[in-house]
């Protein structure tokens, strides 16, 4: 008789899941499937749903052989209910068992859709993060600002990561003024790409089958689709890619999509690697002295510091939080980030590469793609849809605090002391895309003035009542003041031209 249904989604890939970890193999059954509600709720990039699919598939074959009794549904099996709650519901009738095991989901929606499912469903908290959410709100809890930084050295403390004692290694907590190198001439780095087996080759053939309209290039794919191929490509990361990592975190490259990032977001996310082990694995390699401390810190802040901090504000804040919008944007995703033709270098090379790789580095996501929409105006929720559809390792859980919170400042500065917006000097400067746009970056206003310039300035004019008292952006708008009130007049007059040919679907 089986006893209960042992819910896996296939973000929760890992041996060590709340749900595994409190079943009975001799007697309890493993639901595993496919569903059109997952993989089409946002129209997700063709590469993310062959990457979940195809691990899946090999998870799913990992526990048969340790003995598990799995229960799994292809996408275009016969029967296939098209929901995780209709899948339970369909073996609950098959196998007899009245109860599910659940591991908590990393989104609201499916959190909502499994409490609502006419099944017990017991869910346990997802025990893969460092904190838990009891220990993210006692933290918070009486704070008038939620910082990240205090929250990162509380993780460092608990982890004994790069810590002597009770001190950090070296003194600091934080080495990010270290990270700030524009990209080198040359970058002798390229990420660990796998040859596609036959399983995944079938999983590829159905994506492009079912997906096809789906924005993103399916093939060439080369992601790792199980955890023996997602550590040897943490190896190859800290082998070869992390000396240079630090410098080079915040550089962006106009031939060079990649640099010295480690492209291992999606195999944590979706449980193929464990946190721990990924930051011990750089520990160990500064420990050794291969890797300089701002390298080591700075790959291991992102991870126990950012990451576990956007999962702690995602579920202290509720299921609304995706949904906020304090600056009122209300303006319609522009064409050009799903590929229309725009001759913003910046815009155009960051979603060519999302298309092709499911896949753009942190600072190509805040400061060119978010930081152009913050300043357009655009609908923050828009933009949230857009992000978790097109990146391979984007789940609300951690996609919605960095879109709306740090990208968007759509939650009033919960995340963000001040917005993440700039001209174009600061493109120009981690990059060398502005040497071959159309645009001068050096031009403020006229013809061939670089649009980050005017709307940086329409951004600020805006939203002056908000903003000026800032401590952080008092300076701008003293230096806006300064301006000759015709080139004030010229710049916003020019900017609010720029969007409205934009709206009007003309080419920018």
């Amino acid at each position: 008789m089986v006893s209960r249904l042992i819910l896996v989604l296939g973000d929760q890939l890992s041996e060590g899941l709340a749900a595994l970890k409190a079943a009975d193999k001799a007697r309890d059954v493993v639901v595993m499937a496919e569903v059109a509600d997952e993989a089409g709720h946002v129209p997700h990039h063709p590469k993310k749903i062959a990457l979940i699919f195809a691990a899946m598939r090999k998870f799913a074959a990992q526990l048969r052989n340790d003995g598990w009794d799995v229960r799994y549904a292809k996408l275009d099996d016969t029967g296939n209910a098209g929901s995780i709650c209709g899948e339970l519901l369909r073996r609950a009738e098959e196998t007899g068992a009245t109860e599910v095991i659940a591991t908590e989901p990393g989104e609201w929606r499916l959190i909502n859709a499994l409490q609502h499912c006419p099944l017990k469903v017991r869910m346990l908290e997802d025990d893969r993060f460092i904190a838990s959410h009891s220990e993210f709100d006692n933290w918070a809890d009486g704070r008038k600002a939620l910082r990240m930084e205090y929250f990162y050295r509380d993780m460092r403390r608990k982890t004994g990561l790069l810590m002597e004692g009770d001190k950090p290694v070296g003194g600091q907590w934080n080495y990010d003024h270290d990270n700030r190198k524009p990209a080198p001439d040359e970058v002798t780095h390229a990420p660990l790409w796998f040859e596609p087996d036959e399983e995944t080759k079938e999983v590829l053939d159905l994506v492009e089958a079912r997906f096809a309209d789906n924005f993103g290039v399916l093939r060439p794919f080369g992601f790792a689709t199980n955890r023996e191929q997602a550590l040897r490509a943490l190896g190859h990361f800290v082998d070869h890619a992390l000396p240079r990592f630090g410098d080079y975190q915040d550089a962006i490259q106009d031939r060079n999509r990649f640099l010295y990032h480690s492209l291992l977001s999606a195999y944590i996310n979706i449980g193929l690697l464990d946190v721990l082990e990924v930051c011990q694995a750089v520990e160990k390699e500064y420990e050794n002295g291969d890797v300089p401390i701002n390298a080591a810190e700075g790959f291991i802040r992102q991870i126990i510091g950012w990451r576990e901090y956007m999962r702690g504000i995602y579920f202290r804040e509720g299921p609304e939080y995706p949904t906020r919008n304090v600056l009122k944007h209300s303006r319609t995703l522009p064409a050009l980030y799903w590929g229309a033709e725009t001759d913003m270098r910046c815009m155009a090379k960051a979603v060519e590469q999302t298309r092709d790789e499911a896949y753009a580095h942190h600072i190509q996501r805040l400061m060119v793609t978010g930081n152009f929409g913050l300043l357009a105006g655009i609908d923050p929720g828009a933009l949230h849809e857009w992000y978790l559809s097109v990146y391979v390792d984007a789940f609300e859980w951690v996609e919605a605090p960095n879109t709306v919170g740090m990208s968007q400042f759509a939650d009033g500065g919960l995340v963000a002391s001040k917005p993440y917006v700039s001209s174009g000097n600061y493109i120009n400067k981690m990059s060398d895309h502005c040497k071959v746009c159309a645009y001068s970056v050096t031009k403020k206003t006229g013809e061939g003035a670089c649009p980050f310039n005017l709307l940086y300035w329409h951004f600020m004019d805006r939203h002056r009542e908000r903003f000026e008292g800032n401590p952080r952006m008092a300076q701008m708008y003293r230096t806006f003041d300064r301006m000759d009130s015709d080139k004030r007049e010229s710049v916003l007059n020019e900017a609010q031209g720029f969007l409205d040919r934009m709206d009007a679907g003309e080419r920018v």
